[in-house]
């Protein structure tokens, strides 16, 4: 079956990405093509052109561009692209992303899941499912697109620093997290980053307050971001930032060396089951 109809209550108004599936699907049935036939012009599946079409997945932006080049659309899909990638986040995150593309480093700690930063598009995704989230994909693309500062050719020094138990909790399944734990091996050895794991027999240490970030930059004071249950709070008063700077350095401390931390991720993830 070529086509395949979006749900009845997929309003375009809803979201920017119901606004994404709707133009494409406009667009799309203007060019007289199937979901099938351009699906084979984009060299993807037909499934994943009807699942953006009904807006329950998000595109990427190649994806975006390709269909700007498939369609005519004189660059109307990239342009629409970055607006709800921006949107997918919460108004009072919109700061913080903005803050964390200009920083010069980056020091995380994760005391419950791993940075957002350095989350698997799979991680990211059980974590806004299981927390009840109704623009799930629109949520993972924004995050993927949040880490792209990593790539740049000049990327932010980054230090992490977890609590043991953020290896072992699994989140969404052990396939999930083995391939979230690679990751984390993939950053650690990624030279200028840092990762580093406060072993379990650590016991108390100032970490088990929370997570937090502080952001650094070449010019400017530092900004203190401090997660918490309903949201997270940007702090910037000497006060805070003093605070979690000792705190951050007592963690690094109490912490595994840097190559010692890779060797218990990697434990850790041998003891995943298959």
């Amino acid at each position: 079956m070529d086509e395949i109809a979006p749900s009845p209550g997929t309003d375009p108004r809803s979201s920017t990405l119901a606004f994404f599936g709707a133009e494409l699907r406009l667009r799309r049935k203007a060019a007289g093509l199937t979901q099938r036939e351009l699906a084979r012009t984009l060299h993807c599946a037909p499934s994943l052109i009807c699942k953006i079409e009904a807006a329950v997945r998000a595109p990427q932006e190649d994806f975006a561009e390709r269909c700007d080049e498939a369609l005519g659309t004189d660059g109307l899909f990239s342009r629409l692209w970055p607006v709800m990638t921006h949107n997918a986040y919460p108004v009072w995150f919109r700061p913080f992303v903005e803050l964390e593309q200009q920083a010069a480093s980056l020091e995380m700690y994760g005391s419950v899941l791993v940075p957002g930063l350095m989350q698997t598009e799979g991680y990211a995704r059980a974590l806004f499912s299981a927390a009840g989230r109704k623009n799930v994909e629109e949520l993972v693309s924004a995050r993927m697109h949040r880490q792209r500062i990593l790539e740049r050719e000049e990327p932010p020094r980054v230090w992490v620093v977890l609590d043991e138990g953020v290896l072992r909790r699994e989140i969404g399944s052990s396939a999930v997290m083995r391939e979230q734990l690679a990751r984390l091996i993939e950053v650690a050895e990624s030279p200028p980053s840092v990762v580093q794991v406060v072993p379990a027999c650590a016991g108390a240490h100032p970490g088990l307050k929370g997570a937090f970030n502080i952001l650094r930059f070449a010019d400017g004071p530092d900004i203190l971001l401090q997660h918490g249950f309903h949201r997270d709070e940007l702090l910037g008063t000497p006060e805070a930032l003093t605070e979690a700077r000792h705190a951050y350095e007592l963690l690094r401390a109490v912490a595994l060396a840097p190559d010692a931390s890779v060797d218990l991720i990697a434990t850790v993830m041998r003891e995943l089951k298959q």
